[in-house]
């Protein structure tokens, strides 16, 4: 049977997600256990996208082939208990043979973690920002962000994908006492397309550009023209959003 993990992990110690060769990933560790418990060398995890080494995750999906007689709470247990206490598995759901955890997402959420005073704690889950912010501009910068846009000017180089079209639901920044996080959703994410928004932003906020900028810049479909990419440590994926229709009904 088919069946969906969800899953959260300090990506601190791992080099992203994706496996690759001569580097700790959180897919190969992932995989490695399943090896194990399963008894089986040729299973394989598909994730619903890949985060970058040092990224972190609040919600991440894959989905795996996994025997049709396993008890799915006790693949829980046995996967909470050889996972390095940095991954965590939170819910495992059987879905329809054909549902794919990448494929299949309609949308995705992301958080960037800002602090906004020092402190000697976080520093590994939060960037750090000395400069005062002006949070009310970059709010306004990120309204021109919402809808359906080319963002190229916001994804990394060199990436292989057939357009740089996404669509925007949510752009946002909550600020507490001594934090700001950003909450941005969308149907796809390019390569580097959060940091680089953030980054933008920041210059928003520190006032080296205007609002109105942004969407000078998302015309220009140019990185150049956005602001440098933040640091990953403070990045979160934190949901990924499926149809009901691939999930299987419980019998």
């Amino acid at each position: 049977m088919r069946v969906f993990v969800y899953i959260a992990y300090k990506g601190t110690n791992f080099h992203g997600w994706q496996i690759q060769e001569n580097a700790i990933s959180v897919q190969q560790v992932i995989t490695d256990s399943l090896h194990v418990l399963l008894k089986n060398e040729n299973v394989a995890i598909v994730g619903s996208g890949r985060t970058d080494t040092g990224v972190h995750a609040k919600e991440q999906v894959f989905h795996v082939d996994i025997p049709d007689e396993t008890k799915l709470d006790k693949l829980k247990y046995q996967l909470n208990g050889i996972l390095p206490e940095t991954i965590v598995v939170n819910k495992i759901t059987e879905v329809i043979s054909e549902a794919h955890a990448r494929f299949d997402a309609v949308s995705r959420s992301y958080e960037y973690h800002l602090l906004t005073q020092k402190s000697p704690f976080g520093r590994e889950e939060n960037y750090y920002c000395p400069i005062l912010l002006d949070f009310a501009v970059m709010n306004k910068a990120a309204a021109f962000l919402l809808g359906t846009h080319d963002f190229q000017s916001f994804s990394k180089v060199k990436t292989e994908v057939n357009n740089f079209v996404c669509t925007v639901t949510r752009a946002e920044w909550n600020i507490t006492a001594n934090k700001a996080v950003f909450h941005i959703t969308a149907n796809r994410f390019l390569r580097g397309m959060v940091r680089a928004i953030v980054g933008t932003l920041l210059m928003v906020g520190e006032g080296k550009i205007a609002p109105e900028e942004v969407k000078k810049i998302l015309d220009k479909k140019n990185r150049g023209e956005a602001g440098r990419a933040v640091p990953p440590q403070g990045l979160y994926l934190c949901k990924v959003e499926y149809p009901e229709k691939i999930i299987k009904p419980h019998e």
